[in-house]
């Protein structure tokens, strides 16, 4: 079983607990305005890497990461475009007793039987999904990102009602995704999951716009500088509101 994979980086500390080896797959559905990784957009490309080729490498970080508690991470580009191979990926991970995550916007989150079939196989040796919320409000949603979030929030409370864990992260934009209304009723849909372990905010940056220029793209948020730290302070504050932290048993 072969997956489309960006890149890897082998000692993330940054996307789920401990120390992560994180596989970077290539393709994704949405067209973030803020993305640092526009170089994994495109579908059906990348490298082609086996579970076997992965699983070879990861056994050689394997020490530090069963140290420090950590595991494997798979992000993008969007992971759940390619289900089958993360599900042989994950099995093996977990023959090893390896911690298992996915990064995932839910962008291609479909009601369609296989889909829905495959992803519940997923889930059976899935420990951990950073879910990635870029914004509640449905038309600055799509502007931001090209696509609308109603499948997006729906593939949240697809995974609250069968308590897979979550952590929630959104990307703090000034003057795209800061508004303390939509804020508000982020924190409010927030507090109606109930397999949120952890909030975080993370602030806008401009590390990735070396990579639209490489590509040939114009950076669409040029001229926004990151935001100030009472303002992510205050961000948190808003999404954390209405949240009850869940003792989740899995």
């Amino acid at each position: 079983m072969n997956g489309n994979i960006h890149s890897i980086e082998t000692l993330g500390t940054v996307d789920g607990p401990g120390i992560r080896y994180i596989v970077f797959t290539q393709g994704c559905l949405l067209r973030c305005q803020f993305c640092h990784n526009a170089d994994t957009w495109e579908i059906g490309s990348g490298k082609q890497m086996s579970v076997s080729e992965i699983m070879n490498d990861l056994m050689s970080y394997l020490p530090f990461i069963q140290a420090s508690k950590g595991g494997i991470t798979v992000s993008g580009g969007e992971p759940l475009l390619q289900i089958p191979f993360l599900i042989e990926l994950f099995k093996e991970c977990k023959r090893k007793g390896i911690h298992t995550t996915i990064d995932s916007s839910g962008g291609c989150f479909s009601h369609s039987k296989l889909f829905i079939e495959q992803l519940e196989e997923l889930l059976q040796y899935t420990d951990l999904i950073l879910l990635d919320l870029k914004h509640i409000n449905r038309k600055k949603h799509i502007q931001l990102t090209g696509m609308a979030n109603d499948h997006i929030l729906e593939f949240a409370k697809f995974l609250s009602d069968r308590h897979i864990p979550i952590w929630v992260r959104h990307v703090l934009v000034p003057t795209v995704s800061d508004d303390p209304e939509d804020l508000q009723k982020l924190g409010e849909f927030i507090g109606t999951l109930e397999n949120v372990e952890k909030i975080e905010i993370l602030p806008y940056h401009k590390l990735g716009v070396y990579k639209w220029e490489a590509l040939g793209l114009e950076y669409p948020l040029k001229d926004i500088e990151p935001p100030a730290e009472d303002k992510v302070e205050i961000a948190y504050h808003m999404l954390t509101a209405h949240w009850n932290k869940p003792i989740i048993e899995k």
